[in-house]
């Protein structure tokens, strides 16, 4: 590993360090070099607050003057909650700019770098631009596309299974992979199950860990409005739960969970919620990720509407047996093996006896309907 990378590198563990906090922003990072010397260092550490270039600039002082900075996204060029980073660059008299990656926000997408170069400052790009993107996947995915990252993260026994014939799924995982999952939820947007993990499972939804952090959006997809009140999820004290419903649900119960502060959202005139058009609404809305955690009959939907961008799969040591007994993904299913939804960029990770696989969807489609709030 050379120098630079090194300052690289150093720039992205600061820009990590904020993950689940920094949405709809990106995650940031900066050092400034000067003659061999760190000299400034900071993270993005908030959305509406100061941008890593800036805590890094102050924390150099009069030695940003003839430095080297080394950021891992481009500088941004507008005036938004704060300032354009790239006017406090040239006014520090930075000498040099080294850009991990370009942002692909339309608002920047190269006017930062040329606004650099104009004033006279020297700017590379492309240094460990792999590792920026991935950094933030969510953020360049919702530039790219207007919706959020699909993350569709299921746990099941060794043959397959999510529940038993009588419905019990506690605990399919290990305390170890169930910690992994809290620490997803944290640096999620938002986590999505469906009506019949809500009615079965009476879940919290929420990050759980010894530290805190930070709890997602709730979003519930209720066709019918079938959800108790009295259900953890609909305590909006806790965290905000988002509820999808048809056009045909019960005005009356829309009510009773808007005066609990739920959000109520109507997405398809049908029987059922139309998912691409959430998905859709839940992008508009700034929502750049979200971690499904829904039963078969949610995961097979989104399946077939081809919502899922990526997979997470524990896997545990168990077998339970029996045709009864429920699979990560219902529905029809797809007929013909050469139509299977393929994933790609496999990575595998052994959490204590658990094993989680994870990996990418390969193909997509797209939708511009929108959902409207009751």
């Amino acid at each position: 590993m050379n120098r630079q990378e090194e300052w690289m590198r150093l720039a992205l563990t600061l820009a990590q360090s904020a993950e689940g906090y920094t949405s709809p922003n990106p995650m940031v990072g900066a050092v400034i070099v000067k003659e061999g010397r760190l000299v400034g260092s900071g993270a993005h550490l908030r959305a509406g607050t100061a941008h890593a270039e800036v805590h890094a600039l102050a924390m150099a002082g009069a030695e940003a003057e003839g430095s080297t900075l080394y950021v891992t996204l481009e500088p941004c060029s507008h005036h938004g909650r704060t300032p354009p980073c790239t006017d406090a660059v040239i006014k520090a008299k930075v000498a040099k700019v080294v850009i991990a990656v370009q942002d692909n926000d339309e608002r920047v997408s190269g006017s930062g770098i040329e606004r650099l170069r104009q004033a006279g400052i020297e700017v590379e790009v492309g240094l460990l631009a792999t590792e920026s993107r991935q950094l933030n996947e969510a953020y360049f995915h919702h530039r790219r596309t207007g919706r959020p990252l699909v993350t569709l993260k299921t746990a099941m026994t060794l043959d397959g299974k999510i529940a038993t014939s009588s419905g019990d799924s506690k605990w399919i995982s290990n305390e170890e992979s169930r910690a992994a999952v809290h620490l997803m939820r944290h640096r999620m947007d938002a986590i999505m199950v469906g009506i019949g993990t809500v009615l079965t499972d009476r879940p919290q939804l929420t990050a759980r860990l010894p530290q805190g952090g930070k709890n997602p959006v709730r979003i519930i997809v209720d066709s019918k409005l079938q959800i108790p009140l009295d259900t953890p999820v609909a305590d909006t004290s806790v965290a905000e739960t988002w509820v999808y419903c048809t056009a045909t649900a019960d005005p009356r119960k829309r009510t009773q969970l808007q005066e609990r502060g739920v959000k109520v959202f109507t997405c398809g005139e049908g029987v059922q919620v139309d998912l691409p058009k959430l998905m859709e609404h839940l992008g508009e809305h700034n929502i750049l990720s979200v971690l499904v955690e829904g039963g078969g009959t949610l995961n097979g939907s989104l399946l077939m509407e081809d919502v899922i961008d990526r997979v997470v799969t524990f896997i545990a040591p168990k077998l339970v047996g029996g045709a009864n007994s429920l699979s990560p993904i219902g529905g029809e299913g797809i007929s013909n093996m050469d139509d299977a939804v393929t994933i790609s960029n496999i990575r595998v990770q052994s959490l204590a006896d658990d094993v989680m696989i994870s990996g990418e969807v390969c193909k997509r489609k797209g939708s511009d309907s929108r959902c409207l709030q009751d």
